[in-house]
């Protein structure tokens, strides 16, 4: 039986192949470029051609705006093999541009169609509703966007609803799961808006969203649809068809929600507001009764009395008619002040009642506590950890 050599010993035999044969040094290679990032003056990215990919490692920072996502490339160097972690990379030293990439040129191609089709036009465009109560979400459920969603949705307010439609974000038959849901989605009645969110990527990595299944769902779909795809420098087919384009789905959840905070400073100034205006039309009305009065002191006797007497009536009844509009306006002030502080979670924690979580999420019903897991109970002025250990209905 031959003896095993360590796994070292291999990769380093491995490693003087590829040194040792003179036809892989300094060889061109022409692909398209995919998967470009920049991480310490060095640049990590990948060729590829309709059969396969290769990984490529260049020392040289200053090619980085050479090396553009969906660019047909050559580049100029050769094959390294590294020992330690047993990977192939090809070390780049020169690069060429050849011409844009069969995936940027699709992209091109179909913007070019849709826009002749007028799907990109603004008068087709469908106007953001205020007061969102329910948003829909069309996004994986695995990934961190959603969360991002809720955290900065449920930050701002928590009274806004969301709802997941989980679909894929890339890979095989992703465009049609979120063409899909859009459908679906777009017929859900107590669906405000509508978010299709995932976060950055390659053009590859976003391909779904450059599709023309998605790009007619969204134009067809009734309910208002807000893109949220990628980072703020990345730019999708869906982008030009949807109703409105946030940066980050971050900044979808921002777009959509209002803060409490801002809500309430709102009312006081239109409460300050009104009372300055009441003021205003108390004096009006009274510099209106005193230059009625000093006209009629210049009448007869008998006019002056008649006149005074009627002026009195109507002062008197004006006053209440005010004193009640006053106190209706505070009436309904006061129950606008209720409404906000009851779904206020500091107002319901200052009660005695205390946010219960587990896992990260939070625990309303006993059959959703998992025994001999800690959980965290929040007060209002701090947190505690516990251990159930029993549960009792």
């Amino acid at each position: 039986m031959q003896e095993a050599i360590t796994v070292s010993k291999l990769n380093t035999y491995i490693k003087q192949i590829f040194d040792a044969e003179e036809l892989l040094h300094n060889i061109s290679v022409v692909g398209e470029v995919f998967g470009v990032s920049l991480s310490r003056n060095v640049i990590y990215f990948s060729l590829k051609d309709e059969n396969a990919t290769l990984s490529c490692v260049c020392f040289y920072p200053n090619f980085i705006s050479e090396i553009i996502e969906g660019d047909k490339i050559i580049v100029t160097g050769s094959p390294n093999y590294y020992v330690k972690g047993g990977k192939l990379n090809f070390n780049v030293n020169k690069v060429e541009k050849v011409g844009q990439g069969k995936l940027y040129e699709e992209f091109l191609k179909l913007k070019q169609k849709l826009q002749d089709e007028s799907l990109f036009d603004s008068a087709h465009k469908k106007s953001i509703p205020k007061n969102i109560k329910r948003i829909g979400v069309i996004t994986s459920r695995e990934g961190a966007v959603i969360q991002d969603i809720k955290n900065i949705t449920w930050r701002r307010n928590p009274s806004v609803d969301i709802v997941l439609y989980n679909t894929k974000v890339q890979g095989n038959n992703a465009e049609n799961e979120i063409a899909h849901a859009i459908d679906v989605m777009g017929e859900y009645d107590k669906i405000d808006v509508l978010v299709v969110a995932r976060g950055g990527g390659s053009l590859e990595d976003l391909w779904a969203y450059n599709t023309e299944v998605v790009a007619r769902a969204t134009y067809n779909c009734p309910k208002p649809i807000i893109s949220a795809v990628g980072h703020e420098t990345d730019f999708t087919i869906i982008d030009f068809v949807s109703d409105l384009r946030a940066p980050t789905p971050s900044a979808a959840a921002e777009l959509l929600t209002y803060s409490l905070d801002d809500k309430k400073a709102e009312m006081w100034g239109l409460f300050d507001a009104f009372l300055k205006a009441s003021d205003n039309f108390l004096k009006q009305k009274f510099n209106y009764c005193d230059m009625q009065n000093i006209r009629l002191s210049n009448d007869a006797d008998k006019l002056l009395i008649n006149e005074q007497n009627y002026l009195k009536i109507q002062k008197e009844r004006m006053l209440k008619g005010i004193e009640s509009f006053v106190n209706q306006k505070y009436y309904e002030l006061g129950i606008l002040e209720t409404t906000i502080n009851k779904i206020d979670p500091n107002s319901i924690l200052q009660k005695g009642y205390a946010k219960i979580e587990q896992n990260g999420e939070s625990i309303n019903k006993l059959e959703n506590l998992e025994l001999q897991k800690n959980l965290t109970i929040n007060f209002i002025d701090g947190k505690v950890d516990a251990m159930p250990i029993k549960k009792e209905k």
